[in-house]
């Protein structure tokens, strides 16, 4: 019967790792085929028809904003000659989309990679229940077509890269940065300044936005304010902490906001500042920015970058949103959920730490876990420490009295999880009972995914 049951277990390591296999060569051919018809798509523009007066129906439907001696008939004819290219149709993209179109813009570019999904809806107001699992280019268009069809809407579902940048920028007269990665962020910079094109820079996490207007009237670029990347530690995206979905869409409409002043003839008051939101006090403050460098690398007197260079090398990050998997330990460090679920059923004497923030293990958690979060390991938080100790004693019991406490951590994804083993060694022997510390490959997520699918995923 074991020898059964290990032949099968072999076999369907096996057909697993098949799966992988032509997972993997399923992921080449989409991703080859997406390349050729991105050849397609970055095609060459046709200038805007040009526009010498306003139809009645124009009238009727920019009435509202007609009546402003700011913006008048010269202003919306000024913003029926204006492409804007969005990059990034997500929580930022999404409202500077909406009130671009409907204000008039002649042309507007969207562009992203990504696919709309369900925990997508709360921010990324463009999409819908009914565009789950389609690429969020095309969803945003068709939503923006449906507001106002005499803009014109031109999708790309692609990645930007360095090969591809300049000839999607140099096509457009502005161009707005709603990305959520530092690869992408010097990506665009580094076209934009290479293009001559004003840059609109927005970002949005938890309950705070922030938003710049870079290379615009001899004031300063992404670089000349950061010319070194922050290490890819150090960097939240909404994915890891969190956003309310207001506040992306606020970031949106100051972007929208900035854009038709540019395009209208009005110009931009944030070409130098730093417009910051606090959402949770409901403030605004703005920061005057340090002026253009002359030592800029690709702005300054004597550039250094003049041409677009491989941004992911540079920032040591991947140019995309999403979680970061970090690999901070060996093979025999980790265990599969696989593994820890027959480890579970067995009843063997163990503890589960669950080191997540407390509002994480709120939304769901194991039943048998013990609660504390990573800052608390790190910061040796006494009472978290004494909690440890004390569910470390009850487990020893029911071992044998030289045997050392298997300790199994669990996070999210498996990224804090590797942080906290590091964390417990160093502690092991000295302030805790001496115990065998393992993370949980993928954390609860791959938990969902590969053993309970009735689990929650967020």
């Amino acid at each position: 019967m074991a020898e059964d049951v290990s032949c099968l277990k072999a076999q369907l390591m096996e057909k697993e790792k098949e799966i992988v296999e032509l997972k993997n060569k399923l992921t080449k051919l989409e991703k080859s085929s997406t390349q050729m018809q991105m050849q397609e798509k970055v095609a060459t523009l046709p200038p805007l028809k040009p526009k010498v007066a306003l139809s009645n129906e124009d009238i009727m439907r920019y009435s509202r904003q007609l009546l402003l001696p700011e913006l008048g008939v010269r202003g919306q004819l000024s913003l029926s000659q204006t492409s804007v290219l969005i990059i990034g149709c997500g929580g930022l993209g999404c409202p500077l989309a909406q009130y671009l179109a409907a204000a008039g813009i002649g042309r507007v570019g969207l562009l992203d990679f990504d696919e709309v999904e369900l925990s997508n809806l709360h921010r990324q107001v463009l999409h819908g229940e009914d565009s789950q699992g389609q690429a969020k280019a095309l969803s945003a268009a068709h939503a923006v077509r449906r507001l106002n069809s005499t803009v014109e809407c031109i999708p790309y579902h692609l990645q930007l890269s360095p090969e591809n940048a300049l000839q999607l920028i140099q096509q457009y007269d502005i161009v707005a940065d709603c990305s959520d990665n530092v690869p992408t962020r010097y990506l665009v910079n580094d076209a934009c300044v290479l293009s001559g094109k004003p840059l609109i820079s927005a970002s949005a996490l938890r309950m705070e936005g922030q938003l710049t207007v870079y290379n615009y009237r001899g004031g300063p670029c992404y670089r000349c304010l950061y010319p070194k990347p922050p290490p890819p530690e150090t960097v939240t995206n909404c994915s890891d902490g969190g956003v309310l979905g207001v506040v992306p869409g606020i970031m949106g409409c100051f972007q929208a906001l900035e854009i038709l002043k540019i395009a209208s003839g009005q110009g931009s008051s944030c070409g130098q500042q730093l417009l910051m939101f606090d959402a949770q006090d409901a403030k605004f403050r703005s920061i005057r920015l340090r002026p253009k460098q002359a030592s800029c690398a690709v702005c300054g007197q004597n550039p250094t970058v003049t041409h677009l260079v491989d941004y992911e090398k540079f920032c040591g990050s991947a140019a995309t949103d999403k979680c970061r998997r970090l690999n901070l330990l060996s093979k025999d460090q980790r265990v599969t959920v696989q593994e820890y679920k027959s480890i579970a059923d067995t009843m063997a004497a163990h503890l589960l730490l669950d080191v997540r923030p407390l509002v994480e293990v709120d939304i769901c958690h194991l039943p048998t876990s013990l609660n504390i979060p990573l800052s608390s390991l790190e910061n040796r938080k006494s009472e978290h420490i004494h909690a440890l100790k004390k569910r470390i004693g009850q487990v020893k019991e029911q071992l044998s009295s030289d045997s050392q406490v298997p300790v199994y951590v669990i996070c999210k994804l498996g990224n804090d999880s590797q942080k906290a083993v590091q964390v417990l060694e160093k502690m092991s022997g000295s302030e805790v009972d001496s115990v065998t510390v393992k993370d949980i490959s993928g954390g609860l997520m791959a938990w969902a995914q590969k053993i309970d699918p009735s689990f929650p995923q967020y």
